[in-house]
């Protein structure tokens, strides 16, 4: 099977080059993930919004991006999706994971460590278990998780871990290829999430929103 090619900022056209100036924005740079998410333009702009929202702060999310990018880091390790992982060690940095820290989030003995706080283990040990889908079987870890986290942050919490696992697999299954390192660590710089933007986003989405949109195929 031919593998999905991605479609590059500078043949971008339409829709597409309308998306990339939209992430560029919301995500600091234009990562392969939405290079191949382009070739359903309709999809990955509603995704955009979510996507920014949920794993950055500004926008409306009430965790920090330090508990998320945890989150989002265990998750991305427990699938073994290197894509994931990658962007993620890189804004966890920015948002104030050190390398020891990532080191503790990746092993098995996180809980015993004493460079994450009580709150902090409760995320990665959340992650894990939605990760594994194993908190049916163990209700009781959703009450120790409680302890940390309100209601709405139980909800965000889980929110983002599985938006990743669904990335991890997205990444995974695409063969979507490793970014450059530049590329990776420009992520840095998008840590924080202007509300403005996010509204301006929507206005623009809304003002624009074609007349015809695709469907499915009737061959099909």
């Amino acid at each position: 099977m031919s593998e999905l090619q991605k479609i590059e900022p500078e043949d971008a056209v339409g829709e597409v080059a309308e998306l990339y100036k939209a992430v560029t924005v919301m995500l600091g740079r234009v990562p392969n993930f939405y290079r191949f998410l382009a070739h359903s333009p309709m999809v990955a702009k509603m995704l955009l919004p979510f996507n920014a929202v949920m794993q950055r702060q500004g926008g409306g999310s009430i965790l920090t991006t330090k508990i998320k990018e945890l989150v989002v880091i265990k998750t991305s390790k427990i699938n073994g999706c290197a894509y994931c992982y990658a962007h993620n060690t890189s804004l966890g940095r920015a948002a104030g994971i050190s390398e020891e820290q990532v080191l503790v989030i990746d092993g098995d003995d996180f809980m015993n460590s004493e460079l994450l706080s009580p709150r902090e283990k409760a995320a990665v040990l959340w992650a894990e278990h939605v990760t594994r889908n194993t908190v049916r079987d163990h209700p009781e870890i959703r009450d120790q998780v409680r302890e940390h986290f309100t209601d709405a942050e139980m909800v965000e919490l889980t929110l983002i871990s599985g938006m990743f696992n669904m990335f991890n697999r997205f990444m995974d299954c695409m063969g979507v290829p490793m970014d450059t390192q530049q590329d990776i660590d420009s992520i840095q710089g998008s840590l924080h999430l202007d509300p403005d933007n996010v509204r301006a986003y929507f206005e623009h989405v809304a003002a624009n929103w074609p007349d015809t949109v695709p469907g499915p195929n009737p061959d099909t």
